[in-house]
């Protein structure tokens, strides 16, 4: 056996552009807590009235699936947010067993305040990468995604 062969990982794994993404994703998820904490927000929340916005009328399953969460989380987040009153469950025209997301006024002024929020964390690293290296980061990232859904 080779001094090689006793290493758990390979040397250089810490390295690794996975690596520095896990990093960045830790930072930020850390840092949007911080921020959305006093708006009685935290990034589920505002992750998941953003998909509501986006998509008025989206499922709870529907949700899971793009937010890669079980149902039971997405169920648990939305009841939270219909007792605040910030988005309402409609009944599917068709499917009277399936209940529509769309967001209340109340959900609307509640994205606009933690949008904000999320918005000078994104100015706080665009100005950090400058405007020609976040466009790229960006176009970047991008690519990541291609890379991991081509897998």
């Amino acid at each position: 056996m080779t001094q090689r062969d006793t290493q758990p990982v390979d040397p250089n794994a810490m390295n690794r552009v996975i690596w520095a993404l896990r990093q960045a994703e830790q930072a930020l998820q850390s840092l949007k807590e911080q921020q959305l904490r006093p708006l009685g927000m935290a990034p589920a929340h505002y992750s998941l009235l953003m998909s509501i916005h986006k998509e008025p009328g989206i499922t709870g399953a529907e949700l899971a699936r793009r937010l890669h969460v079980t149902p039971q989380s997405v169920a648990s987040l939305v009841a939270r947010l219909d007792d605040k009153g910030q988005l309402e469950r409609r009944q599917h025209a068709l499917h009277r067993h399936v209940q529509e997301l769309h967001l209340t006024e109340a959900g609307r002024q509640a994205l606009k305040a933690s949008d904000a929020v999320i918005a000078a964390i994104e100015l706080q690293i665009t100005t950090r990468l400058g405007p020609d290296n976040a466009a790229q980061f960006t176009a970047m990232l991008g690519e990541v995604v291609n890379a991991a859904r081509d897998a």
